[in-house]
């Protein structure tokens, strides 16, 4: 992870999952990496939206590792959780 974060000149501490336990907890392993592979335990990419109790109201979710949502994706959905 540190060389990740020199590589990358990111000086904020980062969280990780060697050993995937949270993101199978999540339900959100890409089970089409070949268990083999270096990526084998990446997950989905995604954003959970949390209201103030901690509790999830809203995802959302890219089924190919390498795609990410648009931010207004994610402004969208936070407005529509808000009506």
């Amino acid at each position: 992870m540190k060389q990740f974060a020199d590589k990358n000149e990111i000086s904020f501490p980062l969280l990780s999952d060697e050993s995937s336990k949270t993101i199978d907890a999540y339900g959100i392993r890409n089970s089409a990496m070949d268990k083999n592979k270096r990526l084998a335990g990446i997950p989905h990419p995604g954003t959970y939206v949390l209201d103030a109790e901690g509790v999830v109201i809203g995802k959302l979710f890219k089924e190919k590792y390498a795609e990410r949502h648009a931010n207004e994706d994610l402004i969208k959905l936070v407005e529509e959780l808000s009506e």
